[in-house]
């Protein structure tokens, strides 16, 4: 189904409707295709712009454009978003009342759609699916296509009804969009959809706006009150590995006056869906949750992502921290990580049954426990896992490339440890060998006679958290293993003679500690606005989302109030020169910012900037 539609077509809608004046990476050949009549698959970061790959030649293609969402919680967003940019858009799923579903399905079978949003189980029902044979389709598009895949790491099997898709499409093009997803799944996801000779975009993994930063836990609510105070004032997502430590931490930062909210799928319905648009209306700084949260989230203004517990996969991080910076804005990623946290993992895993999906899922955490542990470049790590080769030696927006990492030569600490472990028999946990090698007089240790022994205090110079760090980092090598059970010890394997023996040499990553009052450096493509300008911009956005009942990024993005800030339009036609501001919504908004932005002129003629 081959539509011809000029370039200048194209861009011309792009500005008018979406109020940006060039594509991103990739946009404009995806858009090409879909207009060609060609399916797609698409494997884009998240941030990459691929809602607008479809939206617009939706607004431009005769029909309507289906779209298969994942969640149900977050199509009301996705239309209200496209709403604001004057696209027709509705969404269609059971939390609606009946009159609301009929009145779409009237809109529907009436052609006076752009946009429709389902979700994947409406096609196993056979009267939607019936009823799409009276419907002109433009083009059909699944998100988080990845699902389909029992190979990718967010497997559903209610996706496996939409490999159906393309017979129900006819001659309309079907375009399969994710952020995550290896070359193994993308392969799978072909296979499985049946797509025909699409048009293949494999774009770059590289976030550039997002830094990335992994620090040893060692009192994980201290760090994260560290963190926050680092992020003052800006929206976040802080990630717990169980529903227990989501409420600690949730109540924790509510003791402390931060507007925290939890969100896990042991909440009521009612509770989690409150948390999670207080969150998105900028009514919540920090949302805490388990991987329950954030699928499809499209909150575009999230500063920064903080791991507190240890994701399953690299997958899993990406995709998490992914939610961080949609808006292209500069956002910071830290992941807090020590060894115990691979045995919560293993807990879940270890509930499984034998079989290929236990395999696979301890293969992807020993993946992330090396992530974590290593000193190589954050960003070339990931890449490299989705078969990218980063080009750059050096990123300059990781703690290994910015130098907060030194290697350091711990070969004979390492023989002290293995020495402790081999004298008391291979009987006791990390805590305890620690305790040897330190020093300590507990009780413990002096009952069992372990202040007798060679090593005893041989490493008391170091503080504990070096020797809990060169623990994890032995088991990552494979030098030493931790036994099964509830009170696992240390056992030395094969490879510890070579170390025993100063045949082989153990460097350790070890943080070096910023100098006190030292600033911290700026997150790359930070751009300098004045910062005063900045928070009234964000003020009357706030007061107009919530005149409205609106998530305030669909106002405006921070990035289109940054440019904002920059330019100082005086006229709608300035207005229309900033990146993000449409037909639609300068006719929505248009006045109020220009009033604000003739205010602030008048007040500040000399031009002077605060950067944001």
């Amino acid at each position: 189904m081959r539509v011809q539609v000029s370039d200048a077509a194209v861009h011309e809608t792009l500005h008018r409707v979406f109020g940006f004046r060039s594509f991103r990476p990739n946009q404009h050949e995806v858009v090409r295709a879909l207009l060609e009549g060609r399916d797609v698959m698409a494997v884009m970061p998240t941030g990459g712009g691929k809602s607008l790959c479809y939206q617009l030649p939706a607004v431009l293609l005769e029909g309507t454009c289906l779209v298969v969402s994942p969640l149900i919680a977050l199509m009301k967003d996705q239309v209200d978003g496209a709403r604001q940019n004057g696209i027709r858009a509705a969404f269609l799923n059971s939390t609606q009342p009946p009159e609301e579903r009929q009145a779409v399905v009237r809109d529907l079978m009436a052609g006076r759609l752009d946009l429709l949003y389902v979700a994947p189980e409406r096609f196993a029902v056979d009267s939607f699916r019936s009823m799409l044979s009276g419907v002109r389709i433009s083009m059909a598009v699944i998100d988080e296509a990845h699902c389909i895949s029992e190979w990718g790491h967010d497997f559903r099997p209610d996706y496996l009804s939409l490999s159906a898709l393309v017979e129900l499409a006819g001659a309309a093009p079907v375009a399969a969009f994710t952020a995550t997803a290896t070359e193994r799944v993308q392969e799978d996801t072909l296979r499985r959809l049946a797509l025909r000779d699409p048009f293949l975009v494999r774009a770059s993994f590289d976030r550039p706006n997002l830094t990335y930063e992994v620090l040893f836990k060692e009192g994980a609510d201290r760090q994260i009150l560290s963190l926050l105070k680092r992020h003052r004032g800006k929206a976040g997502i802080i990630y717990r590995a169980s529903r227990k430590s989501v409420g600690d931490t949730a109540r924790m930062l509510q003791g402390k006056g931060i507007r925290a909210l939890p969100y896990h799928a042991g909440l009521e319905d009612q509770e989690r869906e409150r948390n999670q648009d207080a969150f998105i209306r900028d009514e919540a700084e920090v949302i805490v949750a388990t991987v329950a949260f954030g699928m499809g989230i499209d909150k575009s203004n999230i500063r920064f992502v903080i791991h507190a517990d240890l994701p399953r996969s690299i997958e899993n991080y990406y995709q998490e921290t992914g939610r961080a910076g949609r808006d292209g804005e500069p956002a910071h990623c830290t992941l807090l990580y020590s060894q115990g946290d691979i045995a919560k993992v293993r807990f879940f895993i270890d509930a499984m049954p034998e079989g290929e999906e236990r395999a696979r899922a301890l293969s992807a955490l020993s993946k992330m426990a090396a992530f974590a542990a290593s000193a190589v470049c954050r960003r070339r790590a990931l890449l490299g896992h989705f078969g990218e080769a980063y080009p750059k030696e050096n990123c300059a927006s990781c703690d290994v490339c910015n130098g907060s990492y030194s290697a350091l030569d711990c070969s004979v600490e390492a023989q002290i440890l293995l020495s402790a472990i081999v004298r008391t028999d291979e009987r006791f946990g990390a805590t305890h060998v620690i305790d040897i090698v330190t020093g300590s007089s507990n009780k413990k240790i002096l009952e069992l006679g372990h202040d007798r022994i060679k090593t005893y205090g041989a490493g008391k110079g170091r503080e504990k958290k070096f020797w809990r760090q060169l623990v994890d980092e032995l088991q990552v090598r494979g030098v030493i293993v931790k036994s099964e059970g509830l009170y696992p010890v240390l056992m030395l394997t094969e490879k510890a003679v070579a170390v025993l023996r100063a045949e082989a040499k153990v460097e350790m990553a070890v943080r070096r500690e910023a100098p006190k009052g030292a600033r911290r450096k700026s997150s790359p493509a930070e751009g300098a606005c004045d910062r005063e300008l900045f928070e009234q911009l964000r003020l009357l956005r706030l007061e107009i989302a919530r005149e409205q009942g609106l998530a305030p990024y669909m106002v405006f993005s921070d990035r289109t109030l940054r440019d904002m800030s920059l330019q100082r339009p005086r006229t709608e036609e300035e207005m229309l020169g900033v990146s993000g501001v449409g037909e639609a919504k300068l006719e929505r908004y248009g006045r109020r910012f220009l009033q604000l932005m003739e205010r602030w002129c008048a007040e500040h003629p000399e031009g002077e900037a605060a950067a944001c």
